[in-house]
């Protein structure tokens, strides 16, 4: 078993924010300081969710692809849509299919209107795979993720805005 990291004495982002001060960027200090603590919250984050998904042996990514083909009317989806929908490059949207396809959790069939376009469905076994790991995610990640209920409505909300102003949605 892995040892957790000990501490550090001080938060370095906090550190490094009156470095920035310091040298003259101050105007720009509290912009370091939030991209730099989403992308730190985002390594832990992702490490959790990992941790979660491993033994079902999926990434993120391939789990995303299965939550969207469960909640879709007839299980299946155009894998144009699927990149759409999950806001992904085609390749990445071919390699997720091709991988899960591979494990036996996906099909991949020409879409009826058009040869050169693939329709994506989940499988019996993807879908129990799905809600295995949407189980261990609910219990050891989305649960409790390390705020109190008001804090997460005003992270959603705020990232949200942010996501918006950048065209996201």
């Amino acid at each position: 078993m892995t040892e957790a990291p000990s501490r550090l004495a001080a938060d370095p982002i906090a550190v490094a924010r009156d470095e920035w001060e310091r040298r003259g960027w101050a105007d720009a200090a509290p912009g370091m300081a939030a991209v730099t603590s989403l992308m730190r919250a985002q390594q832990i984050v992702a490490a959790r969710v990992d941790a979660a998904l491993k033994p079902f042996g999926v990434t993120f990514a391939r789990y995303e692809l299965l939550m969207l083909l469960t909640f879709s009317r007839k299980g299946t989806l155009p894998m144009k849509l699927i990149g759409s929908r999950l806001q992904v490059h085609p390749t990445s949207v071919t390699n997720a299919v091709d991988r899960l396809e591979a494990a036996g959790l996906v099909t991949r069939s020409t879409h009826p209107d058009d040869r050169r376009a693939f329709i994506v469905g989940i499988t019996d076994e993807g879908r129990e795979l799905a809600k295995r790991a949407t189980d261990a995610l609910n219990a050891q990640v989305f649960a409790a993720p390390g705020l109190n209920p008001a804090d997460l409505e005003a992270l959603v909300d705020v990232i949200g805005r942010m996501r918006s102003d950048a065209g996201d949605f």
